[in-house]
């Protein structure tokens, strides 16, 4: 069946009502949850309100007017998705509020549960370099980079000011945290796109800025943590609407964007591999991301997708609903009437449906290395 917000509140609701129920019956409260906030970065698969129209992805305006927010939120949230995110879905499972925009939170008390660093349209590289090769795709001025300062400067106001030098402040800010660091990379590719920069010069780049930033937080202080590989960018609305249909894979979508987000996880994942050894007191976690956006795309109709490629939120009406000048939130573009049938939001983005998807698969499934629980396991047997 698909998945609606209706259904996953009443979900919650029930659930909730019955630890209710047994806490007051057994006299026990409910065992805790092992973190008590999370710190999250990325760019828009993760960004819950840092970015503006303005900044964000210059084909994507248009995330601060509706339909964006209609499924759960009613109302734009700047989310680029008709819903909630896999980050929204992990504040879910952990019982924590949703984490508010670090740019919302600059010297503000709703930050106790954590705070979201993610802006869409983020590089890894440093911004300098697309400025430098001229690539005008790239008007989003934050990168991992930026998201890092940020990170460092909250820090700095609670005297974390190294994992060394203040040792105790460190150890009360990531003692009970988890550390996200949702996919990045994606746009450093697509900002290059018929430009004289190679795939290998974005990968290698890309790859050294993404571990750099996984060891910088490392070194901070932080023990667990979840870092997310690239999702099959082939498959995006986007990359069909521009590449030739001869250009396919297995699975029907771009072949060669795939496999170059494939050869980036590889690579990535041989990096973490050695921070691991590096840091064997931390706990990172690979989210296979890619491999679970393939595994939706081959059981789509069981977990109630009727369309794999087309956008719900679009215009042109044409195979992919998608006019590149007319996206979602623009006044030529409409919504379709059931998002959860559909994988594609927008064209880049995501809905609400496939996000709760791939969520349970990182949460509950076999798509995080190693288990998300075993994460979840070794907190609370050090707590």
């Amino acid at each position: 069946m698909p998945i609606s917000a209706t259904s996953s509140a009443t979900s919650a609701a029930t659930a909730a009502t019955f630890l209710l129920l047994l806490t007051l019956t057994s006299g026990n409260p409910p065992p805790p949850h092992p973190f008590t906030k999370i710190y999250a970065f990325g760019d828009s698969y993760t960004d819950t309100g840092n970015t503006i129209s303005a900044t964000g992805p210059s084909a994507f305006s248009y995330v601060s007017n509706l339909p964006y927010g209609r499924t759960f939120f009613h109302r734009p949230t700047n989310r680029y998705s008709d819903g909630r995110l896999v980050i929204d879905f992990l504040s879910e499972s952990l019982s924590l509020p949703y984490l508010p925009p670090y740019l919302t939170t600059r010297g503000k008390s709703n930050a106790s549960a954590g705070v979201n660093f993610a802006v869409a349209g983020a590089t890894a590289i440093r911004h300098k370099f697309f400025v430098k090769n001229n690539l005008t795709l790239a008007v989003t001025p934050q990168s991992l980079q930026t998201q890092l300062r940020w990170f460092s400067k909250m820090l700095k106001g609670v005297k974390c000011e190294s994992a060394v030098a203040s040792r105790e402040a460190c150890e009360a800010v990531f003692r009970d945290a988890l550390v996200w660091v949702g996919e990045i990379g994606a746009n450093d590719y697509a900002y290059t796109i018929g430009s004289m920069v190679t795939g290998e010069t974005v990968r290698r780049r890309a790859i050294r800025s993404v571990t750099e930033f996984v060891e910088a937080l490392l070194k901070k202080g932080a023990k667990y943590m979840v870092v997310q590989g690239l999702p099959t960018t082939g498959c995006l609305t986007l990359a069909m609407y521009l590449s030739p249909e001869t250009d396919r894979d297995d699975i029907g979508c771009v072949a060669t964007a795939n496999n170059q987000s494939y050869i980036h996880n590889t690579m990535l994942q041989t990096n973490i591999q050695d921070l691991r050894k590096k840091y064997p007191e931390a706990v990172i976690v690979y989210a296979d991301y890619y491999n679970a956006y393939r595994s939706v795309m081959k059981n789509a109709s069981k977990l109630g997708f009727r369309e794999l490629y087309k956008v719900c939120c679009g215009s042109s009406g044409e195979d992919y609903n998608f006019d590149l000048t007319a996206t979602c939130g623009s006044q030529y573009a409409s919504s379709c009437e059931s998002p959860s049938e559909y994988i594609n939001w927008d064209g880049v983005h995501l809905t609400e449906a496939m996000y709760k998807v791939v969520s349970d698969m990182f949460f509950n499934g076999s798509f995080t290395h190693p288990p998300f629980k075993y994460l979840l396991r070794s907190k609370q047997n050090l707590s």
